[in-house]
Formats: structure tokens, C-alpha cells, sequence
């Protein structure tokens, strides 16, 4: 199987993986916490190994870091994870382009493009509400729920 390491944090919400990308020091950690305080799992802080099964895209820890979270000014600490999740939606940390963005799936690295797409949001992780719209989102984006005929101009 066909791995690849990337600089990401990932929670898994219920039986769906969360991927968290950004800049280093974006606040993927903060976000990844503070989904974890509200009753997500951690997955992996930093760095995520991606790979394809059954054609969906999935994600665990690295071996060496598993269960591992950075707390910035508290220090590494250690958490119950889950080994592996199936990936349901990936968010990019920084100021979204649009209020009412289209549609857009995560591109991932070359070697696993065969995965199903997967719906991308562009969040600002800072926010109060973030924990709150990620969670949305994975439940929108899951169960249909957007409405495409509606224009509030």
C-alpha cells in the first residue's frame, strides 16, 4: 500500500476523518484540540500518512508520533487516538476566498490521485465558531445538505 507523509493534523468525528492543513504555525494543533475538547478523536498532530483503501482516501500517524499533540506553551502531550480513519473532509486553514464558495474537492499528493474526491474548505481556524462550522461542513457535506438553488443577493 502507497503511503505518503504529509504536514497535516487529523481528528476523526464519529466514523469520518477530518484533515487539517496549514502553514506551520497556522493553528492546526489549536483547531485540532479544540475539536478534540468538543468530543473528536485525534488522529495525528502535524504530520499525517495518507493512503487509498477501497478507493477512499484514508489517514493515520505517523508510528513515531502516534497519540502525540503539541500544545504550544504547554508542551507534548499524550492522548488516546484512533489508528486510522476514512478521511470525509479536508480543511485548509486561512481567510476563505468567498462568502458562498463553489464546490471543491482536496487534491492529494501524486501517488493517490485513484481516491474518491474529497470535499475542501478553506476555514479561518481562529475563530470562535471553527470547531463548530468543520463539523457542519463533514455533516452537510456527508449527508447532501447543501442547497444549490438558493442566491441571498
Amino acid at each position: 500500500m502507497k503511503t505518503v507523509n504529509i504536514h497535516a493534523s487529523c481528528v476523526a468525528i464519529g466514523k469520518h476523518g477530518v484533515l487539517i492543513l496549514g502553514d506551520s504555525g497556522a493553528g492546526k494543533s489549536d483547531l485540532a484540540l479544540r475539536l478534540i475538547d468538543d468530543g473528536a478523536r485525534l488522529v495525528s498532530d502535524d504530520r499525517t500518512e495518507l493512503y487509498v483503501s477501497r478507493g477512499m482516501l484514508h489517514a493515520r500517524a505517523p508510528k513515531s508520533i502516534a497519540g502525540l499533540l503539541e500544545a504550544r506553551g504547554l508542551g507534548i502531550v499524550t492522548l488516546p487516538f484512533v489508528k486510522n480513519v476514512k478521511l470525509g473532509l479536508a480543511v485548509k486553514l486561512g481567510a476563505p476566498w468567498k462568502r458562498l464558495p463553489d464546490a471543491v474537492c482536496y487534491e492529494p499528493p501524486a501517488p493517490l490521485k485513484a481516491a474518491k474526491p474529497l470535499p475542501f474548505i478553506i476555514l479561518d481556524g481562529a475563530l470562535p465558531g471553527a470547531p463548530a462550522r468543520i463539523r457542519l461542513a463533514l455533516r452537510a457535506f456527508s449527508r447532501g445538505l447543501f442547497r444549490e438553488d438558493f442566491n441571498p443577493t
